[in-house]
């Protein structure tokens, strides 16, 4: 199906422009869509012969029906409070339209809403006079089952041992790939660059960046629509960190700028390290590194994505970090400088709630800044994946948590990332988080899975 053609001038800002573009553009039905503690977006469709109601009043949800949120079944209702700037009609369904939403009950925002927790944080460095902002590169498979209900590739013609920019595999979903960048312009993302990735039937479709709270407002629309887009035909899309053993794990890289006054704070031509960095920048790196195994609970926040983080050669390589480490344009480094001005957090996977990944950044980077903390030496020119242990811990280099388990224990003692979620009226959101996360860890701990079975059964 053809993008329907949106007008890009027509954005919204306001409530009224909400209701004059619902008119125009004859859309009759809105979503108004809010995300858990896990980025699952949860909505209700309102026609839009209420679309005033809606605005004014909100949504009204039964909290505790719809995930990890915070509620309790005796909890009064959430009420999801439209942020107009958000409005998106849907390209590939003429008539729908989507309306990011805040969470408030009883008239006050809700402390368990991520997208409430992301605004606060964005608020904290807007008082500094602060923008940060973010790209995302969010990388998905496209799968079927077979009748015998396996996943396999939707290509089976996919079979190459490393298809990383495989043109003939990108040529075989054309019409699919297409479709979704299609979709992109017409929303006015700025589709840049659609390839295939480095595991068979995985791609990547890269957007434009924007500021930090646009830029994870549109991952969870990406992810819904390219979701939403292989079901029509058949197929499934996954952000999964690992689905597949054998192959490469999906990444959600953040790159991140800091920027004040319209001028990117990041950027530094005289930069003696030559990146092309700032103090400012080398700072927020020292942050991120001294917080990094706290936060990647928020960045690589599943049980699956530490099976992502792993040194091996699956189709071509793990090409995700494994040590705490920051250099140039070094695909074995968590922290990589693709360009001048910018920096690459390669921890961040697709199961990432992009809003708490983004405050978890954005405190772990501030604190860096306000204590002036010193990355050490960038490692640009070493291949992490093969360095020697000992050799790694001459240059002090660490090393990321193995599980979530261990991830979350370090989240728990972490105060900078403490505040930055915020306290609510019963815990604080760390701990909630932490809660839910090693029950998490838990459940999967008590599954036998074939693998045990196949190793254990009869050895002894």
């Amino acid at each position: 199906m053809e993008p329907t053609a949106i007008d890009l001038d027509a954005t919204a800002t306001t409530a009224d422009d909400v209701v004059r573009l619902v008119a125009q553009q004859g859309i009759e039905y809105l979503f108004a869509q809010f995300v858990d503690m896990h980025g699952k977006p949860s909505a209700k469709l309102v026609p839009a012969s209420h679309i005033e109601d809606l605005l004014e009043d909100g949504a009204g949800f039964a909290g505790f029906a719809a995930g990890d949120i915070g509620q309790r079944p005796n909890d009064p209702d959430l009420i999801a409070i439209p942020d107009p700037a958000t409005y998106t009609p849907l390209p590939w369904r003429p008539g729908i339209a989507r309306l990011a939403c805040d969470v408030t009950v009883e008239g006050e925002p809700w402390p368990y809403c991520p997208r409430t927790i992301l605004r606060n944080q964005i608020a904290r460095a807007a008082e500094l006079g602060y923008e940060l902002k973010l790209g995302a590169e969010l990388e998905y498979f496209l799968l079927r089952r077979t009748e015998d209900g396996r996943l396999v590739v939707a290509d089976p013609l996919d079979t190459q041992g490393q298809p990383c920019y495989d043109m003939r595999a990108l040529t075989r979903s054309l019409d699919f790939v297409t479709e979704v960048a299609g979709n992109l312009d017409a929303l006015g993302w700025d589709n840049y660059a659609t390839d295939h990735e480095d595991a068979n039937g995985q791609f990547e479709q890269n957007f434009d960046y924007a500021d930090a709270l646009t830029t994870c407002d549109r991952a969870i629309f990406f992810r819904y629509m390219v979701e939403s887009l292989a079901q029509q035909r058949g197929l499934i899309a996954t952000f999964m960190p690992k689905p597949f053993a054998h192959l490469t794990g999906n990444g959600c890289h953040f790159h991140v700028s800091l920027w004040k006054d319209g001028e990117n704070l990041f950027g530094d031509n005289g930069d003696t390290r030559g990146l092309g960095l700032s103090p400012a920048a080398y700072n927020f790196i020292g942050g991120l590194k001294e917080h990094a195994c706290a936060y990647i609970a928020l960045t690589a926040p599943s049980v699956n994505s530490y099976k992502r983080l792993v040194v091996g050669s699956q189709s071509g390589s793990a090409w995700a970090p494994i040590y705490i480490s920051y250099g140039a344009n070094n695909r074995t480094q968590m922290l990589r400088v693709p360009a001048p001005g910018r920096i690459e957090d390669r921890t961040v996977d697709g199961s990432c709630n992009p809003y708490l990944g983004a405050t978890a950044m954005i405190a772990a980077g501030f604190d860096g800044i306000e204590r002036g903390l010193e990355p050490g030496e960038p490692t640009s020119e070493l291949n992490l994946h093969e360095l020697p242990a000992m050799r790694r811990e001459e240059l002090g280099i660490g090393v990321l948590p193995e599980n979530l388990l261990d991830a979350t224990r370090a989240l728990a003692e972490d105060d900078v990332l403490r505040r930055a979620l915020g306290a609510c009226a019963r815990e604080d959101y760390v701990d909630y988080y932490v809660g839910v996360k090693q029950a998490e860890w838990a459940e999967a701990q008590n599954q036998i899975t074939a693998w045990e079975l196949e190793r254990y059964l009869q050895l002894f």
